[in-house]
């Protein structure tokens, strides 16, 4: 079953909008610390809602998360009939993900997260 995983979030600043979110939001920082140089991922406490991830170089997306490999070329194959595209993209060598565009042109990846 393919679901809202994490919702991205482009900040400038990424220690104050965790520190808004968390608040706001009552999510907790993944890891217990706001890490340096890197995206910050804020969860649900009791994980009844998906992540948020607020990052500072990535346009504003959702992340379907998925539970296999299969699941996930199903996936993609499920929304690219529905209408989405492929969108062209540097994928690293072990990516779990695919980018695609919805219908208005807007981004989301479609994330493997099982094993």
């Amino acid at each position: 079953m393919m679901k809202i995983g994490t919702v991205v979030v482009n900040v400038s600043d990424s220690r104050r909008a965790a520190e808004f979110w968390s608040k706001a939001l009552g999510y907790a920082v993944r890891g217990g610390s706001i890490p340096e140089n890197e995206s910050v991922v804020l969860l649900a406490s009791a994980n009844d809602g998906p992540g948020m991830t607020l990052d500072e170089d990535d346009r504003m997306h959702l992340d379907l998360h998925v539970d296999s490999g299969e699941e996930l070329v199903a996936q993609v194959e499920r929304l690219i009939d529905l209408g989405a595209h492929r969108v062209e993209w540097h994928y690293p060598d072990d990516a779990s993900f695919v980018v695609l565009a919805d219908t208005e042109g807007n981004l989301f990846c479609v994330v493997n997260v099982g094993s």
